[in-house]
Protein backbone atom coordinates (compact mmCIF):
# COMPACT_ATOMS: atom_id res chain seq x y z
CA UNK A 1 0.00 0.00 0.00
CA UNK A 2 1.20 3.45 -0.83
CA UNK A 3 -0.06 6.41 1.06
CA UNK A 4 0.93 7.17 4.83
CA UNK A 5 -2.36 7.18 6.87
CA UNK A 6 -3.17 10.68 8.34
CA UNK A 7 -5.19 11.05 11.86
CA UNK A 8 -4.15 14.85 12.27
CA UNK A 9 -5.26 16.87 9.52
CA UNK A 10 -6.22 20.76 10.01
CA UNK A 11 -8.91 22.73 8.29
CA UNK A 12 -6.32 24.83 6.76
CA UNK A 13 -4.90 21.78 5.13
CA UNK A 14 -8.23 20.10 3.86
CA UNK A 15 -9.03 23.52 2.68
CA UNK A 16 -6.01 24.15 0.47
CA UNK A 17 -7.01 20.77 -1.20
CA UNK A 18 -9.93 22.04 -1.73
CA UNK A 19 -9.31 25.15 -3.07
CA UNK A 20 -6.32 23.73 -5.65
CA UNK A 21 -6.88 24.06 -9.78
CA UNK A 22 -9.63 21.62 -10.28
CA UNK A 23 -7.01 19.45 -12.23
CA UNK A 24 -4.41 19.32 -10.31
CA UNK A 25 -6.86 18.16 -7.41
CA UNK A 26 -7.83 15.17 -9.48
CA UNK A 27 -4.88 14.18 -10.49
CA UNK A 28 -3.43 14.20 -6.57
CA UNK A 29 -6.65 12.41 -6.13
CA UNK A 30 -6.12 9.80 -9.50
CA UNK A 31 -2.61 9.28 -8.36
CA UNK A 32 -3.75 8.68 -4.71
CA UNK A 33 -5.98 6.33 -5.57
CA UNK A 34 -4.08 3.94 -7.62
CA UNK A 35 -1.58 3.82 -5.13
CA UNK A 36 -4.04 2.41 -3.09
CA UNK A 37 -6.94 -0.02 -5.37
CA UNK A 38 -7.42 -0.93 -8.13
CA UNK A 39 -8.39 2.35 -10.45
CA UNK A 40 -10.64 0.17 -12.33
CA UNK A 41 -12.81 -1.54 -9.79
CA UNK A 42 -15.74 -0.65 -8.56
CA UNK A 43 -17.23 -2.31 -5.27
CA UNK A 44 -21.44 -2.79 -5.65
CA UNK A 45 -23.97 -2.41 -2.89
CA UNK A 46 -27.71 -3.06 -2.77
CA UNK A 47 -29.52 -0.98 0.17
CA UNK A 48 -32.54 -2.39 1.30
CA UNK A 49 -35.10 -0.10 3.45
CA UNK A 50 -35.88 -3.37 6.02
CA UNK A 51 -38.26 -0.40 8.58
CA UNK A 52 -39.51 2.44 6.37
CA UNK A 53 -40.99 5.91 7.82
CA UNK A 54 -42.19 7.33 11.27
CA UNK A 55 -38.42 8.12 12.27
CA UNK A 56 -39.37 10.25 15.68
CA UNK A 57 -35.81 12.22 14.48
CA UNK A 58 -36.13 15.86 12.50
CA UNK A 59 -33.25 15.64 10.02
CA UNK A 60 -34.85 18.24 7.46
CA UNK A 61 -33.27 16.12 4.41
CA UNK A 62 -35.12 13.04 5.02
CA UNK A 63 -38.53 12.03 4.20
CA UNK A 64 -38.84 8.84 6.67
CA UNK A 65 -39.10 11.89 9.58
CA UNK A 66 -42.56 11.32 10.76
CA UNK A 67 -43.03 14.92 11.27
CA UNK A 68 -42.78 15.88 7.79
CA UNK A 69 -45.81 15.10 5.38
CA UNK A 70 -43.74 13.30 2.70
CA UNK A 71 -46.33 10.82 1.63
CA UNK A 72 -43.94 8.11 2.55
CA UNK A 73 -45.75 4.95 2.81
CA UNK A 74 -44.62 3.39 6.25
CA UNK A 75 -43.95 -0.26 6.35
CA UNK A 76 -43.15 -2.19 9.70
CA UNK A 77 -40.17 -4.10 10.02
CA UNK A 78 -39.79 -6.97 7.10
CA UNK A 79 -40.15 -10.84 7.68
CA UNK A 80 -36.59 -12.29 7.29
CA UNK A 81 -37.77 -14.63 4.10
CA UNK A 82 -38.72 -11.15 2.14
CA UNK A 83 -35.12 -9.86 3.16
CA UNK A 84 -33.55 -13.05 1.98
CA UNK A 85 -35.50 -12.77 -1.15
CA UNK A 86 -33.98 -9.27 -1.46
CA UNK A 87 -30.39 -9.99 -0.59
CA UNK A 88 -30.62 -13.11 -3.07
CA UNK A 89 -31.48 -11.27 -5.88
CA UNK A 90 -28.87 -8.45 -5.18
CA UNK A 91 -26.54 -11.18 -5.31
CA UNK A 92 -27.69 -12.24 -8.62
CA UNK A 93 -27.78 -9.23 -9.96
CA UNK A 94 -23.55 -8.48 -8.87
CA UNK A 95 -23.54 -7.21 -5.47
CA UNK A 96 -21.08 -8.50 -2.72
CA UNK A 97 -22.56 -6.28 0.01
CA UNK A 98 -26.06 -6.13 0.99
CA UNK A 99 -26.95 -2.82 3.35
CA UNK A 100 -30.32 -3.03 5.56
CA UNK A 101 -31.71 0.03 7.42
CA UNK A 102 -33.97 0.55 10.12
CA UNK A 103 -36.07 4.15 9.98
CA UNK A 104 -35.01 4.30 13.90
CA UNK A 105 -33.81 6.52 16.43
CA UNK A 106 -32.47 3.03 17.73
CA UNK A 107 -33.40 -0.23 17.81
CA UNK A 108 -35.49 -1.82 20.34
CA UNK A 109 -34.74 -4.80 22.02
CA UNK A 110 -37.82 -6.76 20.86
CA UNK A 111 -36.53 -5.68 17.51
CA UNK A 112 -32.84 -7.57 17.63
CA UNK A 113 -33.58 -10.72 17.94
CA UNK A 114 -35.28 -10.40 14.41
CA UNK A 115 -32.48 -8.09 12.96
CA UNK A 116 -29.67 -10.21 14.11
CA UNK A 117 -31.13 -13.27 12.25
CA UNK A 118 -30.94 -11.33 9.32
CA UNK A 119 -27.47 -10.60 9.73
CA UNK A 120 -26.70 -14.24 9.64
CA UNK A 121 -28.85 -15.57 7.44
CA UNK A 122 -28.29 -12.96 4.38
CA UNK A 123 -24.19 -13.55 5.73
CA UNK A 124 -24.70 -17.38 4.92
CA UNK A 125 -25.76 -16.60 1.27
CA UNK A 126 -22.38 -15.45 1.04
CA UNK A 127 -22.47 -11.81 1.23
CA UNK A 128 -21.03 -9.16 3.20
CA UNK A 129 -23.67 -7.47 5.45
CA UNK A 130 -24.25 -3.91 6.45
CA UNK A 131 -26.19 -1.72 8.71
CA UNK A 132 -27.97 1.09 9.49
CA UNK A 133 -30.54 1.37 12.38
CA UNK A 134 -29.83 4.60 14.10
CA UNK A 135 -27.51 4.51 17.55
CA UNK A 136 -26.57 2.01 19.15
CA UNK A 137 -25.66 0.81 22.91
CA UNK A 138 -22.51 -0.51 23.56
CA UNK A 139 -24.82 -4.34 23.95
CA UNK A 140 -26.33 -3.66 20.64
CA UNK A 141 -23.56 -3.35 19.05
CA UNK A 142 -21.19 -6.25 20.61
CA UNK A 143 -24.91 -8.61 19.77
CA UNK A 144 -24.41 -7.53 16.03
CA UNK A 145 -20.91 -8.30 15.70
CA UNK A 146 -21.26 -11.63 17.28
CA UNK A 147 -24.29 -12.30 14.93
CA UNK A 148 -21.31 -11.52 12.23
CA UNK A 149 -22.12 -7.99 11.33
CA UNK A 150 -19.48 -7.08 9.27
CA UNK A 151 -20.19 -3.00 8.74
CA UNK A 152 -22.75 -0.73 10.55
CA UNK A 153 -23.35 2.37 8.87
CA UNK A 154 -23.64 5.55 11.34
CA UNK A 155 -22.89 9.15 8.81
CA UNK A 156 -22.30 12.59 10.77
CA UNK A 157 -24.26 14.03 7.86
CA UNK A 158 -21.81 17.60 8.12
CA UNK A 159 -19.46 19.68 10.02
CA UNK A 160 -19.67 19.88 13.69
CA UNK A 161 -20.70 23.88 13.03
CA UNK A 162 -23.57 23.23 10.49
CA UNK A 163 -24.81 20.47 12.16
CA UNK A 164 -27.72 22.13 14.25
CA UNK A 165 -28.93 23.40 11.12
CA UNK A 166 -29.98 20.29 10.06
CA UNK A 167 -30.72 18.22 13.19
CA UNK A 168 -32.05 18.95 16.83
CA UNK A 169 -33.13 15.46 17.98
CA UNK A 170 -29.96 14.06 18.36
CA UNK A 171 -26.37 15.60 19.21
CA UNK A 172 -23.19 15.04 17.21
CA UNK A 173 -21.37 13.81 20.48
CA UNK A 174 -24.24 10.77 20.04
CA UNK A 175 -23.28 9.64 16.77
CA UNK A 176 -19.65 10.17 17.64
CA UNK A 177 -20.57 7.52 20.86
CA UNK A 178 -21.92 5.25 18.37
CA UNK A 179 -19.53 4.95 16.32
CA UNK A 180 -16.84 4.08 19.36
CA UNK A 181 -19.61 1.51 20.07
CA UNK A 182 -19.12 -0.05 16.84
CA UNK A 183 -15.28 -0.16 16.52
CA UNK A 184 -15.10 -1.32 20.53
CA UNK A 185 -17.33 -4.33 19.49
CA UNK A 186 -14.93 -5.20 16.18
CA UNK A 187 -17.18 -4.04 13.56
CA UNK A 188 -15.97 -1.91 10.32
CA UNK A 189 -17.31 1.62 9.87
CA UNK A 190 -19.45 2.99 7.15
CA UNK A 191 -19.42 6.69 7.93
CA UNK A 192 -20.15 9.52 5.94
CA UNK A 193 -21.84 12.73 5.25
CA UNK A 194 -24.32 14.67 2.93
CA UNK A 195 -23.90 17.58 0.46
CA UNK A 196 -26.04 20.17 -0.64
CA UNK A 197 -27.83 21.22 2.10
CA UNK A 198 -26.85 24.90 2.20
CA UNK A 199 -23.47 24.13 3.99
CA UNK A 200 -20.62 26.07 2.98
CA UNK A 201 -17.40 24.86 1.40
CA UNK A 202 -15.65 25.18 5.05
CA UNK A 203 -18.74 22.55 6.50
CA UNK A 204 -17.43 20.18 3.88
CA UNK A 205 -13.97 20.53 4.94
CA UNK A 206 -15.03 20.53 8.20
CA UNK A 207 -16.73 17.08 8.04
CA UNK A 208 -13.94 15.52 6.27
CA UNK A 209 -11.61 16.70 8.69
CA UNK A 210 -13.71 14.72 11.62
CA UNK A 211 -14.20 11.71 9.33
CA UNK A 212 -10.02 11.68 8.55
CA UNK A 213 -9.13 12.01 12.35
CA UNK A 214 -10.67 9.35 13.59
CA UNK A 215 -9.29 7.02 15.12
CA UNK A 216 -9.59 4.65 12.74
CA UNK A 217 -10.56 5.96 9.08
CA UNK A 218 -14.08 4.42 8.12
CA UNK A 219 -13.57 1.60 5.89
CA UNK A 220 -16.32 3.35 3.62
CA UNK A 221 -16.85 6.88 3.18
CA UNK A 222 -20.36 7.26 1.40
CA UNK A 223 -20.60 10.81 0.01
CA UNK A 224 -24.22 12.08 -0.56
CA UNK A 225 -25.56 14.31 -2.83
CA UNK A 226 -28.84 15.53 -0.90
CA UNK A 227 -31.64 14.15 -2.74
CA UNK A 228 -34.74 16.57 -1.99
CA UNK A 229 -38.26 15.09 -1.36
CA UNK A 230 -41.31 17.34 -1.24
CA UNK A 231 -42.67 18.03 2.02
CA UNK A 232 -39.38 18.22 3.57
CA UNK A 233 -37.63 21.16 4.69
CA UNK A 234 -34.95 21.29 2.36
CA UNK A 235 -37.33 20.49 -1.17
CA UNK A 236 -36.28 23.96 -2.39
CA UNK A 237 -32.69 23.62 -1.53
CA UNK A 238 -30.43 25.33 -3.92
CA UNK A 239 -28.46 22.72 -6.39
CA UNK A 240 -24.64 22.16 -5.39
CA UNK A 241 -22.22 22.98 -8.03
CA UNK A 242 -21.46 19.33 -9.39
CA UNK A 243 -17.62 20.52 -9.56
CA UNK A 244 -17.63 21.09 -6.00
CA UNK A 245 -19.26 17.79 -5.50
CA UNK A 246 -16.59 16.27 -7.50
CA UNK A 247 -13.97 17.96 -5.35
CA UNK A 248 -15.58 16.79 -2.05
CA UNK A 249 -14.59 13.25 -3.17
CA UNK A 250 -11.48 14.07 -4.80
CA UNK A 251 -10.16 15.64 -1.30
CA UNK A 252 -11.78 12.09 0.78
CA UNK A 253 -9.87 10.42 -1.53
CA UNK A 254 -6.75 12.20 -0.51
CA UNK A 255 -6.97 12.42 2.74
CA UNK A 256 -8.67 9.17 3.89
CA UNK A 257 -6.49 7.16 0.61
CA UNK A 258 -7.54 3.87 1.93
CA UNK A 259 -11.09 4.20 2.40
CA UNK A 260 -13.82 2.73 0.09
CA UNK A 261 -15.25 6.18 -1.03
CA UNK A 262 -19.21 5.46 -1.84
CA UNK A 263 -21.28 7.52 -4.25
CA UNK A 264 -24.53 6.91 -2.51
CA UNK A 265 -28.04 9.10 -2.67
CA UNK A 266 -28.45 11.23 -5.59
CA UNK A 267 -25.93 9.29 -8.14
CA UNK A 268 -29.29 8.49 -9.90
CA UNK A 269 -29.84 12.41 -10.48
CA UNK A 270 -26.22 12.64 -11.95
CA UNK A 271 -25.33 12.25 -15.62
CA UNK A 272 -22.90 9.92 -16.76
CA UNK A 273 -20.12 12.29 -17.13
CA UNK A 274 -20.66 13.58 -13.44
CA UNK A 275 -20.49 9.65 -12.38
CA UNK A 276 -17.21 9.12 -14.42
CA UNK A 277 -15.83 12.11 -13.00
CA UNK A 278 -16.64 11.12 -9.50
CA UNK A 279 -15.07 7.27 -10.35
CA UNK A 280 -11.98 9.50 -11.77
CA UNK A 281 -11.82 11.33 -8.34
CA UNK A 282 -11.43 8.61 -6.59
CA UNK A 283 -14.96 6.89 -5.51
CA UNK A 284 -15.03 3.41 -5.99
CA UNK A 285 -17.81 2.13 -4.36
CA UNK A 286 -21.65 2.75 -5.16
CA UNK A 287 -25.04 1.61 -4.45
CA UNK A 288 -27.14 -0.29 -7.14
CA UNK A 289 -30.66 -2.13 -7.29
Amino acid sequence: MGSTLRHDWTASEVQALFDQPFNDLLFQAQSVHRENFDPNQVQISTLLSIKTGACPEDCKYCPQAGIYNTELEKEKLLELQRVLEEAQAAKNGGATRFCMGAAWRSPRDMDMPQVLSMVREVKALGMETCMTLGMLSNEQAEALAEAGLDYYNHNLDTSPDYYGEIITTRTYQDRLDTLANVRGAGMKVCCGGIVGMGEERQDRVGLLVQLANMPDHPESVPINMLVKVAGTPLENEADLDPFEFIRTIAVARIIMPRSHVRLSAGREEMNEQMQAMAFHAGANSIFYG
